[in-house]
């Protein structure tokens, strides 16, 4: 029999509807049960695309001898972490003060009112069920043991990452900017690109720091370990090479062997990490990173209501990475192409990923040798080499298929939308730009109610409000929207919610922006989001999106507001650049300045076409033949002309992009 998880839209809850475990979603009817019943809570979080969840549910949730434990003792909720990011940021919060470290699937156990006694990551079947039965006789034994823990423990939660008000400096240095970078460098892997650690994460925000900083301060060694870095995950197992895009992490050190999930979070900002690095190095391959990766979530990701899906499992028939591996004979069916594939994947009789004596396409410098021995040119191999994918790939999709996290959520989609704007300002391909408005118009029609952004659209089961991040990211994109095509809609929806986003989520007494909604459900805690991870913090994204804003319109409340919260964090930064790099971004900016550029005429686009053929990262564009924006008034519309602007002061009006670019290039000296 289905448990209370049947009439769920999660992916991620459905798979466990099944289960002997009586589940139930996270709603008043389970919390309510648990307080008339004085049962102890288990908060189970995880999300489709996670091996181990699947682990644990096929060992332990699918055991009906733990079943009935857990059915007799305790209310047991399951929560889809993607879906609930704020309920899965608390209790992760919880287990890592407990155990100093986290992940999923996250399981903690709670008193009947939610707070937390114990929790941890993945457990053995045994060890769950042992622990079961402890915490159930202590709960019936010593309640006051569990309780007193649990005062403790979500005082804990209640103070992490809480900042102190910082007085807002006269000016930020360089030198505060290199102590942030000299000790992240000593973490660099000069052998395979990335840092000295396992497993590998692509942590697009920490690289785009890097690109930036490498530029603005003509560090040259800082910049080949990015493009070293950006060319390793290209040619490594990591990345799709067969159909595009990229798994979450790699288990290795050498970017070879995958945890082959693919996120759709992950994959946006790789597109905007790839296109700017094109940007400042030309490179077929990242050319190609980009082209392939939108052509995979184009055909596997994308509704036809304009929004992206979520995630891809790394499961397929049970076993990890099934879907993407190759036995040595499969190449066979490529006849003539065969031989010279298999060396270029590097594809072995015994297998490459020696653990599992099979397959994953990769590709090693040695390989670029092998096509000049071959007789290609560059420009011939890069179309062969096209067919024989296609090929591959046909070939590949005839497999069943890994499983599909159908969820569309407004933060993930925001991501993508930015990514495709990226890639179309870097490539100008006009096709980057329609997808672009398609997530926009997703966002617009079914992610948003009463001028309020929802975290997803609605379903029959419930409606959840917007958390900050969601505004976040719908913000960035929707600014970057408005950049590649100077239509002020874009700008206006963006500052419209980012009024509705001060006002939900800012403390003005503290300095810091909450997580959740003003109105939002009530939890054991309200959370800021500060420390960025393979995604920059809401707060991050929301503070640099109110520096761009209070540029654009001129407006002193956001810049005052965005100055407050980042003086808060600045001290933190240079403790740990990689968990605070979208911070460390906007540190740059404060320090080197943003170049405002103003092009006006109706040519404004043919110009921004050109500009955006210059690696200028500190830059915001704006301009078109109308504009209400105080930057543009008393600027002749008609007139073809480009301004360069900082600090409220613009230059003399200059007739060609080239000029506006030998004026940065003097005042940077």
């Amino acid at each position: 029999m289905a448990n209370k998880l049947q009439g769920e839209n999660s992916p991620y809850l459905k798979q466990h509807e099944h289960n002997p475990v009586h589940w139930f979603p996270w709603s008043e009817e389970a919390l309510s049960k648990a307080r008339a019943e004085n049962k102890l809570i288990i908060v189970s979080i995880g999300y489709s695309a996670c091996h181990w969840c699947h682990v644990m549910e096929r060992e332990s949730f699918e055991n009906d001898a733990i079943a009935q434990t857990m059915n007799k003792f305790f209310v047991s909720i399951k929560v889809d972490r993607e879906e609930r990011p704020d309920i899965d940021q608390i209790y992760m919060i919880a287990v890592q003060l407990m155990t100093n470290s986290g992940g999923w699937p996250l399981n903690c156990i709670c008193l009947p009112d939610g707070r937390p006694i114990y929790g941890g990551t993945y457990f053995k079947p045994q060890d769950w069920q042992q622990i079961l039965l402890q915490i159930a006789q202590m709960w019936e034994e010593k309640p006051e043991v569990a309780i007193e823990y649990a005062e403790r423990l979500t005082q804990g939660i209640k103070q992490a990452e809480k900042l102190p008000i910082q007085s807002i400096p006269e000016q930020y240095k360089l030198e505060d900017i290199l102590q942030v970078v000299e000790p992240w460098k000593e973490q660099f892997d000069g052998k395979n690109g990335g840092y000295f650690r396992e497993p590998k994460f692509p942590l697009p925000n920490n690289w785009i720091f890097f690109l930036r900083y490498g530029f603005l301060n003509h560090d040259q060694e800082v910049l080949n370990h990015v493009h070293f870095t950006l060319e390793k995950m290209a040619n490594g197992g990591i990345y799709d090479q067969i159909g595009g895009g990229f798994a979450r992490y790699s288990v290795d050190g050498r970017w070879h062997v995958p945890h082959f999930e693919k996120m759709l979070y992950d994959n946006g900002q790789l597109l905007s990490l790839y296109s700017e690095a094109y940007q400042n190095r030309p490179s077929i391959l990242y050319k190609n990173v980009v082209e392939e990766t939108i052509a995979w979530a184009e055909r596997e990701m994308l509704d036809s209501n304009g929004g992206f899906y979520s995630a891809l499992d790394a499961d397929s028939e049970g076993v990890e990475g099934k879907f993407y591996t190759f036995e040595d004979q499969e190449f066979d069916f490529l006849g003539a192409d065969a031989e010279l594939a298999r060396n270029y994947f590097n594809i072995k009789k015994s297998g490459n990923w020696t653990e599992e004596q099979i397959n994953i396409p990769f590709v090693s410098s040695e390989d670029q040798e092998l096509i000049k021995e071959a007789g290609y040119t560059e420009e011939e191999w890069q179309s062969h080499l096209k067919e024989i994918k296609a090929k591959l790939l046909n070939y590949r999709s005839k497999r069943i298929r890994p499983g599909l996290d159908h969820k569309q959520l407004t933060t993930w989609n925001s991501l993508f939308l930015k990514g495709l704007v990226d890639a179309y300002r870097t490539f100008n391909n006009d096709h980057y730009l329609d997808l672009a408005k398609g997530v926009a118009g997703f966002i617009e029609e079914l992610c948003c109610q009463n001028g309020r952004l929802l975290h997803q659209p609605s379903d029959k089961n419930r409606t959840i409000f917007g958390f900050l991040d969601d505004y976040a990211f719908t913000i960035e994109a929707y600014i970057a929207l408005y950049e590649a095509t100077f239509d002020e809609d874009w700008l206006n929806k963006a500052k419209s919610y980012s009024e509705l986003a001060i006002e939900q989520f800012f403390d003005s007494e503290e300095g810091i922006f909450y997580y959740s909604a003003a109105d939002a459900e009530v939890l054991i805690a309200r959370k800021s989001e500060i420390m960025d991870n393979v995604i920059p913090a809401s707060s991050s994204t929301f503070v640099r999106c109110l520096f761009k804003l209070g540029v654009l319109f001129d407006n002193s409340r956001y810049t005052e507001i965005a100055e407050r919260v980042f003086a808060n964090v600045f001290p933190h930064i240079k403790s740990y650049g990689s968990a605070y790099s979208n911070w460390a971004i906007q540190l740059l900016e404060l320090h080197f300045g943003l170049w405002e550029i103003a092009i006006t005429g109706e040519d404004a686009k043919s110009w921004r076409e050109e500009l955006d053929q210059y690696y200028i990262p500190n830059k915001i564009t704006l301009g078109g033949t109308k504009s209400s924006l105080p930057l543009l008034e008393h600027k002749n519309p008609a007139d073809a002309k480009a301004y360069l602007c900082q600090n409220k002061t613009c230059s003399l009006p200059q007739s060609s992009i080239s000029n506006i670019i030998e004026l940065i290039n003097n005042k940077q000296g």
